[in-house]
């Protein structure tokens, strides 16, 4: 059997070398543990090849160092969508295209099978995900219910924990601050809106911890930190669903969006790479991940094949972001937005958190 090496570590500047086949960098904790169970594993087993895993807080920035320095270590990157436009349109991305992606379960082909918009000339999406945020129940047994409610600490006092970066938390502060979903995008374009932005993150900037990567929210609630933090949906509910925690997802203001693999231009095995993406990306596979973590497949066939989580028990369908009764007060990201305005609005971020 030929070997993928299986590793785990921060990627923090480092560079690595392994002799494998495809080498897989994700997110870490629970997503990748999902990967691994409804992509790795099945893989190897289908294929006779073993799957690298290598954990990063953002794989986008180390695709980007190691295609400029000549030195790519990796095969496959689960990158955010603004990332994925942004590495391909700098010519950083193989192309792999929808029209070689194989067709549904039900023979629909693959166009028209993944969600609109889902699949691009360099990237194919696995899931949608969400950043909600959470709160632990045991200091706040009536709620917060509503994305005002993350912002106000008279009524809910306590720290707060958010990520740290621009994206999601302007869209959040402007949801809590009485803008509707549809207008957030146009608002934050203009420099008003944005102002409004950071005076409601004003509200919370003293109390709030900001968090590097997807497992941080769920063990700093856990360590009693901080009462309520953003996260990555799928991260609180396995915190709950498998390690009994007794954290509880607020929907209200949720900013949905896709996660995607790609393939950097000067991956060591690229062609096996793509086979690994198409092999990953199947119906079958999509369906399965959600059986370990509450993300929803980007392929229409997929839905109907999502059941039970791996206890066996608990119905995935009313975890899953794009449940209906979810998406009352949520908010699709822009990537278009965020290709054109993430390097300003980051900027104005760091800036404003090095404040006083």
């Amino acid at each position: 059997m030929k070997k993928i090496l299986i590793l785990s570590t921060a990627l923090s500047g480092m560079a690595f070398t392994a002799s494998a086949d495809v080498t897989v960098m994700s997110w870490g904790g629970a997503y990748t543990a999902s990967q691994v169970e409804a992509y790795h594993k099945p893989y190897t087993a289908a294929t006779g090849k073993a799957v690298v895993s290598v954990d990063s807080d953002n794989p986008a920035p180390a695709v980007k160092a190691m295609v400029e320095a000549g030195n790519v270590t990796v095969d496959v990157a689960d990158v955010e969508y603004a990332d994925a436009v942004r590495l391909c349109d700098d010519g950083m991305l193989e192309t792999i295209g929808v029209d070689t992606l194989p067709p549904g379960a039900d023979g629909t082909p693959a166009a028209e099978d993944f969600l609109p918009g889902s699949v691009t000339d360099c990237a194919v999406s696995t899931i949608v995900f969400s950043t909600i945020f959470a709160y632990d129940t045991t200091k706040f047994p009536e709620g917060p219910t509503t994305i005002a409610d993350f912002f106000d600490l008279e009524k809910f006092p306590g720290k707060r924990a958010m990520r740290n970066g621009a994206k999601a938390n302007l869209e959040m502060a402007l949801m809590a601050d009485g803008v509707p979903a549809a207008d957030v995008y146009a608002t934050l374009a203009t420099p008003e809106g944005v102002d409004r932005a950071f005076a409601e993150l004003d509200k919370i900037k003293k109390d709030t911890i900001w968090w590097e990567a997807g497992a941080q929210p769920p063990q700093l609630l856990a360590d009693g930190e901080v009462a309520m933090t953003t996260a990555y949906n799928g991260r609180i509910f396995a915190a709950a669903a498998a390690e009994g925690k007794p954290f509880q997802t607020v929907w209200d203001g949720q900013v949905y969006e896709f996660d995607l693999f790609v393939v950097p231009k000067g991956a060591p095995n690229a062609a096996e790479a793509i086979e690994f993406v198409k092999f990953a990306t199947s119906t079958q596979a999509l369906a399965d991940q959600a059986k370990w973590i509450s993300y929803g497949p980007a392929r229409k066939s997929s839905a109907p094949l999502v059941g039970l989580y791996q206890d066996g028990k608990t119905e995935m369908a009313p975890y899953m972001p794009t449940n209906p009764a979810n998406m009352t007060n949520a908010l699709g990201s822009s990537y278009e937005f965020w290709v054109d305005h993430d390097s300003e609005l980051n900027e104005r971020f760091n800036a404003w958190l090095a404040a006083n």
